[in-house]
């Protein structure tokens, strides 16, 4: 079967956060979501359980349970057991239970950065102190520098906040860098929460994305692990993920922390997931291809225009823009203003920067392209 991602499926007159919140004339390159249709299987037992006309409550489908299980073992040689998956609505909810589950008003969380604003977000809710580690630039790609909070550490830090694939920088976390993590870890006596809702999207050959928890006994231990299909197979608006804990008592913590403030999850989200990892992974595969292609795209016009760079996107599908050498005060703006909507680096605790995203049609990836290079030029 062939997929073509470069058929338009025109958002602007839905419900799309993506498409409605700019004017219609701007290009909307900004939220982690893309303009591809789900897989087929996804619309196929979304229409077939619609069909039904009954929408009453639900329970996770063994089979799901079992397709999760085998998933994780055969893309990334990591075994769990059913008991250890506790399903939620969504990443973004389980990174604020994460917080009010393994910290106290008293106590700091580590947070990399640049990292997705909910992680910042989640901290400041819970009213947690803030331990930024910046990041740098080694073999090509952005890492945390783990030593860069050194001389304010004093003991009040209970959790580190990882994301990998790292959004926004694109950075897969090779073996070695995340046992740094680990190191860190064991070190400052931290839990770690792991989001890594984008491990499917790998774009770099050659490269593989490492579950945290999968390290060690001792990782996974001291872990939390997020993941989704939402992002990879365009469903996020439905509403499902899972926090992966194989501690009992970290696990119980986390159930607690959650009580009954969530809602059970959407059954039509269950519906999709399912169909995805049980029929989705040829779909899975164009896209990653057609999504290297926007990579490649986006990589040689944005490098080549003044004063931008961007770094190689390993895996997701957003990419991080330095524009500090164009003496832009604001790229946010500067680029909205013509015509392009990005995501403002500031969200990220870095305003020198914006993020791209490339989940769609090359004809509009190209055509933001050109407004952006124009603007640059003009200016």
């Amino acid at each position: 079967m062939t997929f073509n991602f470069d058929q338009w499926v025109d958002r602007s007159h839905s419900d799309s956060v993506k498409w409605n919140r700019y004017d219609p004339s701007v290009i909307p390159l900004w939220v982690a979501d893309t303009d591809f249709a789900s897989p087929p299987a996804v619309k196929r037992d979304l229409q077939q359980r619609v069909a039904e006309g009954l929408f009453g409550y639900g329970s996770t489908p063994d089979e799901l349970m079992q397709l999760v299980i085998k998933r994780l073992q055969q893309r990334y040689h990591w075994a769990i057991k059913p008991e250890w998956i506790v399903w939620m609505p969504a990443v973004v909810s389980a990174l604020n239970i994460a917080v009010r589950a393994f910290s106290t008003a008293q106590d700091s969380v580590f947070l990399p950065t640049p990292i997705y604003p909910p992680f910042i977000q989640a901290a400041q809710y819970e009213g947690r102190r803030l331990r930024p580690l910046s990041s740098k630039v080694e073999a090509g790609h952005w890492v945390t520098d783990l030593n860069s909070q050194d001389s304010e550490i004093d003991g009040s830090e209970k959790l580190l906040m990882l994301c990998n694939p790292n959004n926004p920088t694109g950075t897969v976390f090779r073996r070695e860098e995340l046992l740094q993590h680990l190191a860190f870890a064991q070190k400052h006596q931290l839990v770690v929460c792991s989001d890594e809702i984008h491990s499917d999207l790998i774009l770099e050959q050659g490269v593989a994305h490492i579950p945290f928890a999968s390290l060690n006994d001792d990782a996974a231990q001291r872990s939390v692990t997020l993941l989704s299909p939402s992002k990879t197979f365009s469903i996020a608006g439905l509403g499902l993920s899972m926090a992966i804990i194989p501690n009992p008592e970290l696990r119980q913590q986390f159930n607690d922390a959650k009580g009954h403030l969530l809602p059970d999850i959407n059954l039509l989200a269950y519906v999709a997931a399912t169909a995805a990892y049980r029929e989705g992974d040829a779909w899975l595969e164009a896209l990653l291809d057609y999504l290297r292609g926007n990579r490649a795209l986006a990589m040689t016009r944005i490098n080549a225009m003044p004063g931008l760079s961007m770094l190689n996107i390993e895996g997701t599908y957003l990419g991080w823009i330095d524009t500090t050498q164009s003496g832009i005060s604001d790229p946010h703006r500067f680029f909205l203003e013509a015509g392009v909507a990005l995501t403002s680096g500031k969200d990220f605790g870095n305003p020198a920067f914006v993020r791209i995203n490339l989940g769609c049609r090359r004809a509009l990836l190209q055509e933001a392209l050109d407004r952006m290079e124009t603007a640059l030029l003009a200016g």
